[in-house]
């Protein structure tokens, strides 16, 4: 009876397969290669990076923009006249598109750690075109509507630097195995110094890139100035809805020490609280008065503007998401809101001894008091009783006329200007844009002894880094959640370059004498078996083919195929009697 032993056993790769496969449907065998890249694959290679880093802009901008997601919708609505978040569609299509060309980016790179071919399917090459111009039309969108919101990734960067470097940090050490596998394997000795030499700059830029990082957060705890004030734009309107009298009760509750609103004035003569022109968005105005939806709100009289209700809005499109932390009596009264008058406003800050900032919006041309609408505001605000030195004025308009008539009113720009224009014109206070003044800025105001008010600071990374940069005080929408401290960096940015190092060294330690007892390794070849040892392991892989045995074929026998690879026949086979 004759044993017969396998002639050749294929070595399983299912994860070679699997990347080859699915980066370029190259599933079997003979489809793969080692050949050199061609050029065109080359340059969809070369695209396909393109697109990652530029995604990878793209998604860390609407990481940070969250701050502002709310001007955004604001901003959508003023153009739709229906209010919808906008962001949750480019969200979800940008996290898909980055997924995605990651993921390619990933098998591209064990391509290259194996030695295969790269070879990007057509219908990948499809894909990554549509993510490049899909994010290349957006960013062109935004530049044009809202390009000034570009300015958050330089202020955000002082702030995830240091986690970015770590990132960047360990990303480009595991990239070491892939290095290190390539100069090993490297028979040219030029081939291997400028890879060496590229990497190494890489790094050596890496490591020390934290030098040259300007961060107002990288200081002394024992320099950090006092923690900032925060005052509650429109109150808290991720809590409550905005610009009602509940939306500023609860950011007191958070302990602002002053309180922002949005003013206009009835035909009648009463300031209210309202930031849009129209009354749509925040009020069931399609239901009390449907023939004037479209009205501007300074056009109705206060008796009206009493009728309508506040608050369910709020409920209903849970614009930021929170309804669901509400508790019901908290509900209850949110739903029974109504218009807020600048005097109830007033006086609630009096009580509890804040400080009040209202920009005041001229009516249009057909109002009635379109002339005399700052001294009717003014007039109002003496007759709330408030203690002058509490509110912030801020209009241009007749300020020389407000200073004789009130004089204990803080007087505040809008408009950035020098300190020196500002002293010489009275006003000790300056509201911006947080993107307006920079660290250099914020400092020349303080020495000025000008208060310097930034807005809209919903994010606790922002408030932190004007914080460090010695703002006064900041204007928020989320007082409730601006409680973090500037952290520690230093200590952070030295440790990680130091494990890196070690990390760096320790691979190309171990892929050098992993390389130092291999030969040169096709991750294709097949391993022969057979049962009786053979005296020399000089023949331990043949190049891959088929081999047919079958008598009176006219293939050619056992025999034959065995001397063509100078192997002995009877020496693999097991004869048993």
């Amino acid at each position: 009876m004759v044993k017969h032993q396998p002639l050749q056993v294929y070595e399983r790769q299912l994860c070679l397969s699997c990347i080859t496969g699915i980066y370029g449907c190259r599933w079997k065998r003979y489809q793969r290669s080692h050949d050199d890249t061609t050029k065109w694959e080359l340059l969809w290679s070369l695209i396909l990076l393109l697109t990652f880093c530029l995604l990878l802009v793209w998604c860390y901008f609407w990481w940070e923009a969250h701050n502002d997601y709310n001007e955004f919708n604001w901003f959508l609505y003023n153009r739709s006249g229906e209010w919808s978040d906008g962001t949750v569609p480019i969200l979800a299509t940008t996290a898909a598109g980055f997924t995605y060309i990651a993921f390619l980016m990933i098998l591209a790179l064990c391509h290259v750690a194996l030695g295969q071919q790269l070879n990007l399917h057509w219908l990948h090459k499809v894909g990554v075109s549509v993510a490049l111009l899909t994010t290349v039309a957006g960013v062109i969108s935004i530049n044009q509507t809202w390009g000034q919101e570009w300015d958050i990734i330089p202020i955000s960067l002082q702030a995830t630097g240091p986690f970015l470097h770590i990132g960047a940090l360990a990303a480009v050490t595991a990239l070491s195995w892939i290095v290190a596998g390539q100069v090993a394997r490297a028979e040219k000795t030029m081939f291997q110094v400028v890879v060496m030499l590229l990497y190494l700059s890489l790094l050596l830029g890496l490591y020390v890139m934290p030098i040259y990082i300007t961060s107002p957060c990288i200081m002394e705890h024992a320099s950090l100035k006092p923690r900032p004030d925060v005052i509650g734009l429109r109150g808290a309107p991720m809590l409550a809805p905005e610009n009602t009298l509940w939306s500023f009760q609860r950011a007191l509750q958070m302990n602002v020490t002053g309180l922002e609103a949005d003013v206009a004035i009835s035909v009648d003569g009463v300031p209210f609280l309202m930031h849009d022109r129209t009354l749509r968005r925040t009020t069931d105005i399609e239901k009390v008065f449907p023939e004037r939806q479209m009205d501007e709100a300074a056009l109705f009289n206060w008796t009206d503007l009493q009728q309508l209700n506040a608050g369910q809005w709020f409920l209903k499109d849970d614009p930021f998401w929170t309804v669901h932390m509400l508790s019901p009596h908290e509900k209850t009264l949110i739903a029974n809101q109504s218009v807020c008058s600048l005097e109830k406003l007033l006086k609630l800050s009096s009580y509890h001894n804040s400080t009040v900032v209202f920009r005041l919006r001229r009516p249009p041309l057909e109002h009635p008091l379109y002339h005399s609408w700052i001294n009717d505001t003014l007039h109002a605000v003496q007759q709330s009783g408030v203690p002058q030195n509490l509110v912030m004025w801020t209009p241009d308009e007749h300020r020389a006329q407000v200073r004789e008539l009130a004089p204990g009113l803080i007087q505040t720009s809008v408009e950035k200007q020098s300190p020196q224009s500002l002293n010489q014109s009275g006003i000790s206070r300056l509201l911006l844009r947080y993107n307006q003044a920079s660290t250099r800025e914020i400092s020349d105001f303080s020495e000025s002894y000008i208060n310097l008010t930034l807005y809209t600071v919903n994010e606790p990374w922002l408030f932190s880094v004007l914080w460090c940069s010695g703002v006064s005080s900041v204007s928020s929408e989320a007082p409730h959640i601006l409680k973090r401290r500037p952290q520690d960096y230093c200590l952070m940015w030295v440790t990680a370059d130091l494990i890196s190092f070690a990390v760096v060294v320790g691979i190309f330690i171990f892929q050098k004498y992993r390389m130092s007892g291999m030969r040169s390794y096709n991750p294709e070849q097949i391993m022969l078996s057979a049962a009786v040892r053979r005296s020399s392991r000089d023949i331990s892989v043949m190049k891959e083919k088929l081999i047919f045995s079958e008598v009176g074929n006219g293939v050619g026998s056992a025999e034959e195929l065995y001397a063509d690879n100078d192997c002995d026949y009877y020496t693999n086979q097991g004869i048993s009697q």
